[in-house]
């Protein structure tokens, strides 16, 4: 097989485009919004917040597992959620780091 198009990329590239395209939906952000207020909770939580179905939301949580913004622990039969602060955290450092750059650069290009 040859190489995908993410293989010209390097890991943190690829690790930081994969956690920007899981919040790339708004109910995933009102997802994350949520946790944030709360600070953790069960599936069933969420569902009652958002105007989508309980498959619908469940399908958002999997990608947001998938990609690492949240973690989730099983309690009896159901499921909480709360954000993984590490992974956050890399996407704080990358928007800093953008944000450094931007304040340092002398001149505007545009």
């Amino acid at each position: 097989m040859g190489a995908t198009k993410t293989d010209h990329f390097t890991d943190k590239q690829n690790q930081i485009a994969t956690l920007l395209k899981a919040l790339g939906h708004p109910a995933r952000i009102a997802i994350i919004e949520y946790l944030l207020k709360v600070n953790a909770c069960i599936c069933g939580d969420i569902v009652n917040e958002l105007p989508l179905a309980q498959p619908t939301v469940s399908q958002h949580l999997k990608e947001l597992k998938n990609a690492g913004l949240i973690k989730g622990n099983i309690e009896g039969n159901a499921i909480c959620y709360c954000i993984d602060e590490k992974v956050i955290g890399k996407l704080q450092n990358y928007f800093e780091n953008i944000s450094t750059r931007l304040t340092n650069k002398k001149n505007s290009c545009c």
